[in-house]
């Protein structure tokens, strides 16, 4: 394996590292789902890919698409200008407004075009936001992204020059029934975190697919404002779009938030174009970091999506074919897990939103990281849970006791793949 920093050869040129080389150089949990995926996919000894966060293949979205690309082709001048010439720093002009006109017209929300910049994939858009509002600031303070509610997505972690930028707050556990659990914000440890940059909440959330409430997304909103801080919304897996939400939430944008959309999960992964919402000025601060770190987003992501706004075709495709297509999986899933595993402390969260089963193995005498390799070996492939428990104050042991499930498979390898993890956790227990 080539070792891309610190090689032992003396008077290397890369010695001594920089603590940018230490930490987003160095192997990392994200780059280990991303490998995960890519290496499930070019594999022919049938591992089942249960991890990573890639949609599924949808039938009827994939064909929207290829009619959108289809009118681009047919279109010389505009699959020209979208291929073929930079943007501007911030994003296609053209998407730009035709986004910012469907908001306004769908949420009436008091945005303009200068409220909207792209970036080259949403987690672009993090790491630009996790060092803009954390870490060492020019008057020599250091400044924490507060976390309301652990797990949180582990891409944040990734996405910081400094790791120790984070303040997470563990979650409160609701137990329901005799399967299931939900997690919600502890309201009351928010002031504990010192000197926060912002406030950052992915919904729903990944991994555990949680949905916090309308009433407590007010209570933090109002908790930023008060701290003097942004509140930054991830809603790659929400609202507008693609919808994959299964419990009562409103879309949301005020000023001093920060909303990160995706088109990622609406099918256009390959297409890597994020979404930022905010005020002016930090629209103008993520427009030059895209200037800096790879001169202007892509083009095509934004061409395909402003023909789906303008036919009419993007409201049906999250309401009547993505959400009920993993509300399905999810329906499925679960039913399996829990005649399976009826007899063990297995808890899965409920399922609210986005397209992952959140387990809770308690109980068990292993951690997660062993779990994890246990089904590798046995051609499964899921998520460590303990992950996306970055930035708590104290060890907690549920962390160490989750993983996540990925439901985007086809339908055949799914049911083989949650069969297969169902025994090797049913044999781990034993």
């Amino acid at each position: 394996m080539v070792q891309v920093y610190g090689p032992s050869v003396k008077g290397s040129m890369m010695k001594p590292i920089s603590l940018f080389a230490k930490h987003l150089a160095s192997p990392s949990p994200i780059c280990e789902l991303m490998q995960d995926l890519a290496d499930a996919h070019g594999s022919a000894n049938g591992q089942v890919l249960l991890g990573g966060g890639n949609p599924a293949h949808i039938c009827q979205v994939e064909r929207a698409i290829q009619d959108a690309v289809q009118g681009l082709a047919n279109d010389p001048v505009a699959l020209a200008r979208a291929i073929g010439d930079y943007d501007g720093p911030g994003g296609n002009q053209e998407f730009i407004e035709v986004l910012c006109d469907y908001l306004v017209s769908r949420y009436k929300w008091p945005i303009g075009p200068q409220n909207i910049a792209l970036t080259n994939g949403s987690q672009n858009a993090f790491f630009a936001l996790t060092n803009l509002f954390s870490g060492r600031m020019s008057d020599g303070s250091f400044k924490r992204i507060l976390l309301p509610i652990c797990p949180e997505y582990v891409g944040y972690a990734d996405a910081a020059i400094d790791p120790q930028v984070f303040y997470g707050i563990p979650a409160k556990i609701e137990l329901i029934g005799d399967q299931q659990f939900k997690y919600h914000p502890d309201l009351d440890l928010l002031y504990a975190c010192p000197d926060i940059g912002a406030v950052c909440i992915s919904r729903p959330s990944n991994p555990s697919g949680n949905l916090i409430s309308d009433q407590h997304l007010e209570y933090i909103w109002q908790f930023a404002c008060q701290a003097g801080v942004p509140l930054i919304l991830d809603c790659a897996y929400g609202q507008p779009f693609p919808g994959i939400v299964y419990a009562q939430a409103n879309a949301f944008w005020r000023p001093n938030t920060i909303l990160c959309l995706s088109l990622s999960k609406l099918g256009l992964p390959g297409l890597r174009t994020g979404i930022v919402i905010a005020e002016p000025q930090i629209i103008r601060a993520i427009t030059s970091i895209n200037a800096a770190m790879g001169l202007a987003p892509g083009g095509l992501g934004p061409a395909i999506m402003t023909r789906l706004i303008r036919s009419g075709a993007i409201d049906g495709l999250c309401h009547d074919v993505i959400r009920p297509f993993y509300l399905r999986r999810i329906q499925m899933a679960v039913e399996l897990i829990t005649g399976l595993l009826a007899d063990l402390p297995v808890r899965f969260h409920r399922p609210e939103g986005a397209f992952f089963l959140w387990l809770w193995l308690q109980g068990l005498q292993i951690d997660n990281i062993q779990v994890y390799r246990r089904l590798k070996a046995e051609g499964v492939i899921v998520v460590p849970g303990s992950y996306f428990f970055f930035g708590l104050q104290r060890p907690w042991q549920h962390a160490d006791r989750c993983i996540r499930v990925s439901l985007t498979a086809s339908d055949q390898a799914l049911i083989a793949g949650l069969r297969r993890l169902c025994a090797v956790i049913r044999a781990l227990y034993q």
